[in-house]
């Protein structure tokens, strides 16, 4: 029931984008600087991300499933591969082109691939590890021979001004922080947070011949969300009482909200509330779990939104005795950007070209999704 991964594949569209650059290719709302943008990218320490759009127009220049697909083709797995020979593909979005049908058959078509066995995996940042575990236990229970998962953002289409200023007002996108903080930062935050890519691995139930894998030991997923409140949606209303009424209730939605029901927003408050802790109970039942200590980890690589995290993440697992120090930490996160159910992918993209990677060696990656807070683990080890 081995299970190794071969090949990683990354796709960040156009060139990066810059701080200054960000308004220019977004675009105001309504015409307006933010005022949230200066505190927002301060804490989150990003200084280049990628955009799929036109940086003079405006217009998108690639649907998430181009950027999925585009991810998959950069992927050689072994000489004479082609991509015709996947027999199983799982890809994980917060933000699919379509309702329906699923993601991963509009990515098969993009691809113009065969017969394949696909399923798409919905959610946020966890969506991309939910397909590579259905893509791992699918290889691992000999049900194919190899198998690809992908995880994608195309997070520009909602934060870009067109979308947006269909969505917010003036007020909306640039009202006191303090005093509104649910109108500024709800509607305004995640412009500065979200990016665009995509990423892929290939699975198989060998290891490569003349150069490294990474066997996957175990992923563990574990949502906390049956006693936490909704923290980051589209698509809803979140009500004074913390719960949500879905875009088909219309109805039970006030006027004012119906415009935004498909603006991402996030509970800032509830999100600075709850993650750390949240992270904490789940790695103390994962290290329970797998009898794991921090001294067993050589690459720790963790997906945080904002670099103001880094730190409380870092005081937690020191707090729980799970202390691994930052000089084995791996992100990329300041030069790539937030990009969700992706950003696994790109970070192992990374590291699995640096030639940092030795075999023997651990890789514990660590994914929050604070969506309705669920977190995931994952242990790889370099072969």
């Amino acid at each position: 029931m081995d299970v190794f991964i071969n090949d990683i594949a990354a796709y960040l569209p156009n060139a990066p984008v810059s701080n200054e650059q960000i308004e220019d290719i977004l675009g105001k709302i309504d015409g307006i600087s933010s005022k949230t943008r200066r505190i927002v990218l301060k804490n989150n320490q990003i200084r280049t991300r990628y955009y799929a759009m036109d940086p003079k127009t405006g217009h998108l220049t690639h649907s998430n499933s181009q950027l999925t697909a585009q991810a998959i083709r950069k992927l050689h797995p072994y000489p004479g591969f082609d991509l015709q020979q996947i027999q199983c593909m799982a890809c994980g979005t917060s933000t699919p082109d379509l309702f329906l049908p699923g993601h991963a058959l509009m990515v098969l078509g993009e691809l113009g691939l065969g017969q394949c066995d696909a399923v798409s995996m919905s959610g946020i940042c966890i969506s991309g590890m939910s397909a590579l575990k259905y893509a791992w236990m699918h290889v691992a229970a000999g049900l194919s021979e190899n198998a690809v998962a992908c995880g994608s953002e195309l997070a520009s289409s909602f934060t870009r001004s067109a979308f947006m200023n269909s969505c917010i007002s003036e007020k909306a996108g640039n009202a006191d922080i303090e005093a509104e903080p649910v109108r500024a930062f709800d509607a305004d935050f995640l412009r500065w947070m979200l990016s665009d890519g995509a990423g892929a691995v290939f699975l198989s139930p060998r290891s490569n011949p003349d150069r490294i894998s990474l066997k996957i030991d175990w992923i563990d997923h574990i949502s906390l969300a049956g006693k936490q409140e909704t923290c980051m949606y589209c698509g809803g209303y979140k009500k004074d009482d913390g719960t949500v009424s879905g875009w088909r209730e219309t109805e039970s939605v006030p006027a004012e909200q119906r415009k935004r029901l498909f603006s991402i927003r996030q509970d800032i408050r509830l999100l600075d509330r709850e993650i750390v802790g949240t992270m904490g109970r789940v790695l103390s039942i994962t290290a329970e779990k797998r009898n794991l200590s921090p001294e067993a980890v050589d690459w720790f690589l963790p997906h945080y939104s904002s670099h103001y995290f880094r730190q409380k993440f870092f005081d937690e697992m020191e707090r729980m005795g799970f202390c691994i120090p930052y000089e084995k930490w791996f992100t990329n996160l300041s030069e790539k950007g937030n990009t969700g159910s992706a950003a696994i992918y790109i970070i192992l993209e990374e590291i699995f070209r640096s030639g940092k990677l030795k075999p023997g060696q651990k890789l514990l990656c660590f994914i929050p999704e604070s969506g309705r807070f669920s977190h995931c683990f994952m242990m790889l080890r370099v072969v």
